[in-house]
């Protein structure tokens, strides 16, 4: 595939709004629509120490954040992360208003987790400039949008970047870090420092691309999974069990190339993808290349999903709920092993 529709960065180190902060100098962050992503935000970033103060439009939206951390706190005190005087200290740093000034009035570092739409976002934007200090870093978890677009209005865009998680961020480490046009060094080095710093594992787009990194892969590998159950070839069951079982347990580990690397022998992975190079282009020749999901996937999908989950325990997850809380049990112990909980 071309990346020439996606423009190389640039660094504009201008004087206006350059960034001086350092990740060391972040005190306070700010959790700005603390939903189902910035809730968890809020959470992690209490989690390794910060005064956070965590921003939803409505008191019932605020209420249900602080609901959502403290059932989070709960697994992990469960899951023997925390004792329960850990947690109580853990949610005594988090402040809850429904006020974006109130929110940033004070914040280093400034997480947005808005709707993905960018006349959404622009408006917080403005809400957030309009009240933030000068060298506040301000990172957008969009999960596409270009940064280039969502600070196209902003009075610093050279402050601003996306921090990218995966859900739920408070557990899982990784953060994908973007950049616009107009996003300096400086701001990238700091965010990539201070999501170090709180325990997470940034990586670096040198390039914007919709999507970013992760979502591209995973929908390249779910489109392949629509097109193996619409063709026949399995359920949806049975190639959710070969992930999980197969590749799944070795990238738990590593990524694909090591595991490649690994898988090559004393050729590593050029001598694995050139011992398998014909096999692999007839694979590709026969695999799906949809610019899009057929409409009637989502319907096989959620009907393949009931049906598997009837078929599970209560242990592992036989509901939407006791499958969220198996997921989390499992992703602690995973931690675990790498050190990262």
């Amino acid at each position: 595939m071309s990346r020439a529709r996606y423009p190389a960065y640039t660094s504009l180190q201008t004087g206006v709004g350059r960034i001086g902060m350092k990740a060391n100098d972040i005190k306070v962050a700010a959790s700005i629509c603390a939903g189902v992503i910035g809730y968890s935000y809020a959470l992690k970033f209490a989690m390794a120490g910060l005064e956070v103060w965590a921003q939803n439009r409505t008191p019932e939206s605020s209420k249900l954040a602080q609901q959502r951390v403290h059932e989070s706190l709960n697994s992990l005190v469960n899951n023997s992360v925390y004792t329960e005087e850990q947690a109580q200290e853990i949610a005594s740093r988090i402040h809850y208003t429904n006020s974006v000034a109130e929110a940033v009035k004070n914040a280093q570092f400034i997480q947005e987790s808005s709707a993905e739409h960018y006349e959404v976002k622009w408006e917080i934007v403005e809400q957030i400039e309009a009240a933030a200090a000068p060298d506040a870093i301000i990172a957008s978890s969009t999960s596409g949008l270009l940064v280039t677009e969502i600070a196209k209005n902003a009075k610093h865009p050279e402050r601003f970047c996306g921090g990218h998680p995966y859900n739920p961020p408070h557990l899982i480490p990784l953060v994908e870090i973007t950049r616009g046009e107009k996003t300096t060094e400086e701001t990238v080095a700091c965010a990539k420092d201070f999501y170090q710093r709180i325990g997470m594992e940034p990586v670096v787009l040198q390039k914007e691309a919709l999507g970013f990194i992760c979502n591209r892969l995973q929908m390249a590998l779910y489109r392949e999974v629509a097109d193996l159950v619409m063709n026949g070839v399995c359920s949806v069951e049975d190639a959710d069990k070969a992930v999980t079982f197969g590749p799944g347990i070795r990238w738990g580990i590593m990524g694909p190339s090591l595991v490649f690397e690994l898988g090559g022998g004393k050729g590593g992975v050029s001598g694995l993808m050139n011992h398998l190079r014909d096999s692999t282009t007839l694979w590709l020749q026969d695999m799906a290349d949809w610019k899009e999901f057929p409409a009637e996937w989502a319907d096989i999908a959620q009907k393949g999903v009931n049906e598997e989950l009837s078929h599970r325990t209560p242990e592992t997850g036989n509901t939407p709920e006791t499958l969220a809380e198996y997921r989390d049990h499992m992703l602690i112990e995973e931690l675990k092993l790498h050190g990262k909980l």
